[in-house]
């Protein structure tokens, strides 16, 4: 089941493309946090949806919130399409144990064995504000995610 928005997010704990750990409680009392899931590294609508992220950063990555992308790809891959596509935001490795984060946010395929592409708007306490949930063709409508991160800026 997919996390609902007003609730607590599942905490956890990733490897970005860079190998360091990046956890979600790092985010806590400082930044909100717009989570997204999808698929596969390299991939058509995964790349189109990230680099769309890219090139309006500020909207999604700010003092405000950070973006952070996660997959059940291997660190390795990561980095090396986030050096590929000059991503300048933190790419996440569900790998092992094989997308159990995308799975405790109900967006994880056990028998594609892949994330769906969810997208969750966490606040600086924890609380989920925004959530998405689109198949693996589904390409998502970032307006979306902005209208969520204003909604958010407005009511704090």
């Amino acid at each position: 089941m997919t996390v609902e928005v007003g609730s607590k997010a599942p905490e956890f704990t990733l490897k970005n493309q860079d190998g360091q750990e990046v956890s979600l409680s790092d985010f806590r009392g400082k930044q909100a946090v717009l989570l997204v899931f999808y698929p596969f590294a390299f991939s058509g609508i995964c790349t189109g949806e990230l680099c769309s992220a890219r090139d309006e950063l500020p909207s999604f990555q700010n003092d405000d919130v950070q973006l952070l992308g996660v997959s059940v790809d291997t660190t390795w891959s990561l980095k090396a399409w986030a050096t590929q596509e000059n991503y300048q935001f933190p790419l996440l490795s569900d790998f092992w144990p094989h997308g159990a984060v995308a799975e405790s946010y109900g967006v994880f395929s056990a028998d594609l064995g892949f994330a769906f592409r969810g997208t969750f708007l966490i606040d600086s306490e924890g609380i989920v504000r925004f959530a998405e949930h689109n198949g693996p063709g589904d390409a998502r409508d970032q307006q979306g995610w902005k209208d969520a991160i204003e909604e958010l800026k407005a009511s704090a």
